[in-house]
């Protein structure tokens, strides 16, 4: 790698993880595929075995992944033909890309949005990591990732993309005052009423703006297997129940279920930046936003084939049933500069799965009313 590399500070754009690849930062055992690289993001690819672990863990100071794998593990499952990974069962997976980072750089990763939908827990981890989905500036290692169905039992194989991975250099948040002028300059959030600060609040439409009231969907037990590889192939009713508003503009959150609701407020992510979905605080109730997000440039932009996408959320209670009621303050989008101008955006010609979305399932569902 040129020592001489100097890491311009902010989120790196397709460009420079490219250049991270080139340099030997980004190791893979197969060349990349044609689209994994995202316009602020990279896609991680799992491996040829799935290792059935007693439970979750992270390795800690002392141990590798590879040592803790050895001492929990049940089984070993061959994926290169495609296997089926059971709800409610942990499983470690050696992915195909490595890291050699600079002394700069850090990485973070999170579940692809279709993961997410389907209710599919993953958690990227490294060599004595003490925390998950984050990989320290510098960090020299394998990546491993975390899967455990919890809804739907998956089919997946070698090669299978069910997480992405953010690099960055310094520190690229913005603050409240950041926030408000870049609001102020490209409209963050289609909404006079939304205040802006630290990130845009998002709000739980439960009223429906369809004619038919859809406001979400709450997932069926014993169903059959989604591939999570194919797309477009599955009835929504053998999967999930419609969930409509009738009148009440609320919604219980039944203890163990997991809902697809959809933000009140259409929002947007301008070319300059990207952005995370992160709760919006742990102490309003005892239901969460299930996974975070990232939210690349271009989301809802015009440019794009966008005029502001709408949220979808991954909601599920904890311990009681909650009740959650329309315009309920559910998530915060933070923003985060880039380190460069990006030279593709998310939206319609990269066949992004979920620009100009409304309320929408994951990729693998047809269209619903069909």
């Amino acid at each position: 790698m040129d020592k001489q590399q100097t890491w311009p500070q902010g989120v790196f754009p397709a460009r420079l993880i490219e250049l991270l690849a080139s340099q030997g930062a980004i190791m893979t055992s197969r060349p990349f595929d044609i689209d994994q690289v995202q316009p602020a993001s990279l896609d991680l690819r799992l491996g040829d075995v799935a290792y059935r672990v007693r439970s979750s863990f992270l390795p800690g100071p002392s141990h590798s992944v590879a040592e803790r794998i050895e001492a929990l593990k049940l089984h070993e499952i061959d994926l290169t033909k495609g296997a089926v990974l059971e709800r409610g069962c942990v499983y470690l997976v050696p992915l195909q890309e490595s890291l050699a980072l600079p002394p700069e750089v850090s990485a973070s990763a999170n579940p692809k949005s279709s993961t997410g939908r389907l209710d599919v827990f993953t958690r990227v981890i490294g060599d004595r990591a003490r925390g998950f989905d984050q990989m320290p500036a510098g960090y020299h290692g394998p990546l491993y990732l975390e899967v455990s169905p919890r809804t739907f039992p998956i089919l997946a194989r070698t090669g299978s993309r069910l997480s992405q991975m953010r690099f960055r250099s310094g520190d690229t948040r913005l603050n409240i005052a950041e926030h408000k002028a870049l609001h102020e300059r490209d409209t963050l959030v289609f909404d006079g009423s939304i205040p802006v600060g630290e990130g845009v609040a998002l709000s739980i439409d439960l009223k429906g703006a369809g004619r038919d009231g859809l406001i979400g969907f709450r997932s069926r037990r014993h169903t059959a297997v989604v591939d999570v590889d194919k797309k477009g192939a599955l009835d929504v009713l053998d999967f999930w129940d419609p969930l409509y508003n009738r009148g009440r503009e609320e919604l219980i959150l039944d203890p163990d279920e997991f809902y697809i609701l959809v933000s009140d407020e259409a929002v947007h992510v301008p070319p300059t930046h990207a952005a995370e979905m992160v709760p919006f605080d742990p102490l309003v109730g005892e239901f969460r936003v299930h996974y975070a997000g990232f939210f690349d440039p271009g989301f809802g932009h015009s440019s794009a084939g966008g005029t502001g996408s709408r949220a979808v959320l991954e909601v599920r209670s904890r311990e009681v049933p909650f009740l959650l009621g329309h315009q309920q303050t559910i998530g915060r989008l933070i923003y985060e500069t880039l380190a460069e101008a990006p030279d593709r955006l998310y939206g319609s010609a990269l066949g992004s799965n979920y620009q100009a979305q409304t309320l929408k399932l994951s990729k693998h569902f047809k269209p619903f009313p069909a």
